[in-house]
């Protein structure tokens, strides 16, 4: 899981846990979003009724919000990483040896790689914490 945690995510977690209600260790950010993962029996709490909490915490930071359930394991990995890139979507994701293949068409390939392979970095680092995998698009 999540190794680092720095000055800015120790905020945003504190700030999370006070306003939901709903403690985490895990938030990182990817596309310019923060993402908060929370078991997935506490999601419907963490957004708030009417996505109140979501709204508050955006309107605070001044980001883009996302809480989506943590995974439990690697079985979990394809709605973890399809909750993540959403709205996007890709084909399929495969696991073999230490990587994560995952497959998806030209158009969703250029949005999931980014410019300047930004958002490719940043799930080839989610995805290092989370799963201990090498993480490659084809």
């Amino acid at each position: 899981m999540a190794n680092i945690i720095d000055m800015k995510d120790l905020r945003y977690l504190n700030l999370f846990g006070r306003i939901t209600k709903v403690h985490t260790r895990f938030c990182f950010m990817y596309n310019e979003a923060i993402v908060f993962c929370v078991p997935p029996q506490l999601v419907s709490k963490a957004v708030g009724g009417e996505g109140k909490n979501v709204r508050q915490i955006s309107q605070i930071l001044r980001k883009r919000i996302k809480i989506i359930p943590s995974p439990k394991g690697i079985k979990d990995a394809e709605k973890f990483i399809k909750a993540i890139v959403s709205p996007v979507t890709f084909k399929e994701l495969e696991v073999k040896d230490g990587e994560m293949i995952l497959t998806a068409g030209s158009q969703s390939k250029a949005a999931l790689i980014g410019r300047n392979k930004r958002r490719f970095l940043e799930m080839q680092g989610i995805v290092k914490d989370f799963f201990g995998k090498e993480f490659r698009i084809v």
